[in-house]
């Protein structure tokens, strides 16, 4: 198994996209999107956990097994955040005001 190098200007290339990343979300979360702000901070955070994925736990230059259990891995993420939505929005003691 050949282990790929990675340059020094890729890491801190990757770590400035994250302090960029983190910056917009602070800025982001004084401006008032109304029911928006949510979906913009999961987006920033995923964008950063996908860069944190690919580069620092390597996931880019891996095999395409490893791969492949990252995303079964948010699959599997996904379904129970989607489970647990179903049983939240559908308690009777709930009102729901979009």
């Amino acid at each position: 198994m050949s282990e790929h190098i990675v340059s020094k200007k890729t890491y801190y290339t990757v770590f400035l996209a994250l302090l960029a990343g983190t910056a917009l979300t602070v800025v982001m979360a004084f401006v008032n999107l109304h029911n928006w702000n949510i979906v913009v901070a999961l987006l920033i955070a995923g964008a950063k956990a996908s860069l944190v994925i690919a580069f620092f736990m390597h996931v880019k230059y891996s095999s395409k097994l490893t791969k492949m259990w990252v995303a079964v891995g948010f699959i599997w993420l996904f379904l129970l955040l989607a489970i647990t939505m179903t049983d939240f929005l559908t308690r009777a003691w709930l009102v729901y005001k979009p």
